[in-house]
């Protein structure tokens, strides 16, 4: 006979949960933005960019209300953002639409993250639970999405009444993804100082 709590048990610890799914379905915006956007068809593309936009507010919540956080999302969750946020950066300066210099300071902050990370693992630090998004990080994430969703509204309904504040945005996140990157690499750097009996 068939258990049916069985069943139940192994869907709920299976990996394929709803925020996970949407994650997942924000993966997959990502290259259909550069298709559309590269057609030239703005406004599909804007539409695609709030839907990701959306679907990132949205598994959160769904993780949080249906308690199905997972160690998959808990780890494809920051990737897709960054992934569609690092091509949306490339789609835009490429179109001549985002400053080179911010392109290249967006890049290599998450370059220098990623490979100080990478670094710490080797040392045998143990960063799992040690490392956690900050405030300024957050506003900085934030604010990259409003500078990108605004030259995309600017741009596809030809507004130039937002250039002034464009520019502000530009600057802010240049100002926040040093500043961001900046106290992440002296986190980094304090964690080497660690006690090698907390370190692991």
């Amino acid at each position: 006979m068939v258990d049916l709590q069985d069943h139940r048990s192994l869907f709920y610890d299976s990996n394929w949960t709803v925020p996970n799914i949407l994650t997942v379905f924000r993966i997959f915006i990502t290259p259909a933005f550069v298709v559309v956007f590269f057609s030239e068809n703005y406004l599909l593309a804007l539409i695609l960019f709030v839907v990701a936009g959306i679907t990132d507010g949205l598994d959160g919540f769904l993780a949080r209300i249906l308690d199905q956080r997972s160690k998959l999302g808990a780890m494809i969750d920051p990737l897709a953002d960054k992934f569609l946020l690092l091509t949306v950066f490339i789609c835009l300066g490429v179109q001549g639409w985002v400053p080179f210099w911010l392109i290249v300071v967006v890049i290599s902050r998450d370059l220098i993250i990623i490979c100080g990370l990478f670094t710490l693992h080797l040392l045998g630090v143990n960063i799992k639970n040690k490392i956690s998004p900050t405030i300024d990080s957050k506003l900085n994430t934030l604010f990259q999405i409003v500078l990108l969703l605004t030259i995309l509204t600017a741009n596809t309904f030809e507004i130039g009444a937002l250039t002034g504040l464009i520019i502000i945005l530009v600057y802010l996140v240049g100002f926040l993804t040093i500043f961001s990157g900046v106290r992440y690499v002296i986190l980094g750097f304090s964690f080497l100082h660690t006690d090698p009996g907390d370190a692991k």
